[in-house]
C-alpha cells in the first residue's frame, strides 16, 4: 500500500478570515444572507449526515443507487487515469467509481478534494486501504479556489456530486463551470450528480423534514457565528422556513426573526438589527431541467454530454467531455 499525501492550501486562519468576510458582507446586507458553506463545522457536518437518512431526503439516496448502477457506463465513457473528487467529505460515494475504474485497469490516482483537513486524512488513509493499487492525494482547499491546485500527469475526470452545484447562482455557475473547463484538456471530463425539477410537494419536505432536522442544521450556522465570531445569536429566537421559488426554481431555507431583535458580533464590532418576521436566507438549492445544465455546460467548453436519471426523473448524473 502507498501511503496517501496531501497538501494544504487553506488554513485555520485564512478559514476565519474568509467567515468574517462572508459574515459582515451577507449581515449587512438587504436582504441578509449567509452562503451555506459556514452550516459544516463539525456539528452541522453530523446534521447532514443525518439529513441524507431522513425518509424526505431523497437526493443523496437516489444519486447513489444511480452510481450504483451506472458506474460501469461512466467508467466505460470516461476512462480516466485521475479521478478528482470536489467536496469529496467522506469519500463515500466515490468508491462506487473507484471500484469500476479500477476494474478497467485505467485508473492510477484518486484526487480527493476538500476544506476539512481532518476529514480529508481520514478519508485518504480509509481508501489507501481499500485500494492499495492506486495512488492519492488528497487536496486541503475550497472547491470554488481549488481548481489550479488539482495534479494533472494522465487524463482526468473532475467529478462534483450531491447536487452542491445548485448551491451556486447561475453568475457562479457559470463561472464555476468555466473554471473547470479551463483546467481540463481537451478530451477530458467532467462528472455532475444535479437534483432535477420536480414536484415541490416533494421537494419541500426534503429541506423541511418533520423531525426538525433540517432546522436544527439551518440554524446551527447561527452557532458557528456565535462560536467562530463573538456572536450572540438567539437560536430560540430564530425559525426555519423552506420556500420553492418556481421562477428561478430552487428552494431557499432562510431562518426568520420571531421578534424584534438585536445581535451583536463582537469580533466584527458590528450590531445587526432584526425586524420580527425578516428573514435572512441561508441556502440556495436549485434544481436543473436536462435542457438547462446541457446548455450551461455547452456554454462552458463541454460536449457529449450523457446523462443518466432516476425512474422518477428526481435527479441525474451527467457526464460531458471537454471540447
Amino acid at each position: 500500500m502507498r501511503a496517501p499525501t496531501l497538501e494544504v492550501h487553506i488554513t485555520p486562519e485564512q478559514l476565519n478570515a474568509a467567515l468574517r468576510a462572508d459574515a459582515e458582507r451577507g449581515l449587512t446586507a438587504t436582504p441578509k444572507w449567509l452562503p451555506p458553506k459556514w452550516f459544516y463545522d463539525a456539528r452541522g457536518s453530523e446534521l447532514f449526515e443525518r439529513i441524507t437518512q431522513l425518509p424526505e431526503y431523497y437526493p443523496t439516496r437516489t444519486e447513489r443507487a444511480l452510481l450504483e448502477e451506472h458506474a460501469r457506463d461512466i467508467a466505460a465513457v470516461a476512462m480516466p487515469q485521475i479521478l478528482v473528487e470536489l467536496g469529496s467529505g467522506s469519500s463515500e460515494k466515490s468508491r462506487l467509481l473507484l471500484h469500476e475504474l479500477g476494474a478497467r485497469g485505467t485508473l492510477e490516482k484518486y484526487v480527493p478534494q476538500d476544506v476539512s483537513e481532518s476529514a480529508l486524512r481520514d478519508a485518504t488513509r480509509r481508501i489507501s486501504v481499500e485500494f492499495p493499487e492506486i495512488d492519492v492525494h488528497g487536496v486541503v482547499g475550497d472547491f470554488t479556489e481549488s481548481l489550479r491546485h488539482l495534479p494533472g500527469g494522465g487524463s482526468r475526470m473532475i467529478a462534483f456530486l450531491g447536487g452542491t452545484l445548485g448551491n451556486l447562482v447561475p453568475d457562479e455557475r457559470r463561472e464555476f463551470l468555466a473554471e473547470i473547463a479551463a483546467v481540463l484538456g481537451s478530451g477530458e471530463h467532467l462528472l455532475l450528480g444535479v437534483a432535477l425539477v420536480t414536484d415541490p410537494r416533494v421537494l419541500i419536505p426534503a429541506y423541511d423534514d418533520a423531525a426538525g432536522v433540517t432546522a436544527q442544521f439551518d440554524l446551527n450556522v447561527l452557532s458557528v457565528l456565535n462560536k467562530q465570531l463573538g456572536a450572540d445569536f438567539d437560536l430560540d429566537g430564530f425559525r426555519h422556513v423552506a420556500v420553492w421559488d418556481p421562477v428561478d426554481e430552487w428552494i431557499e431555507m432562510r431562518l426568520e426573526a420571531t421578534a424584534d431583535m438585536t445581535v451583536r458580533v463582537a469580533d466584527l464590532g458590528l450590531t445587526v438589527r432584526f425586524a420580527a418576521g425578516e428573514q435572512m436566507r441561508t441556502e440556495i438549492s436549485a434544481k436543473f431541467r436536462m435542457s438547462g445544465i446541457s446548455a450551461e455546460l455547452a456554454a462552458a467548453g463541454f460536449e457529449d454530454v450523457q446523462t443518466w436519471t432516476d425512474d422518477d426523473q428526481r435527479f441525474a448524473l451527467v457526464c460531458a467531455r471537454r471540447r
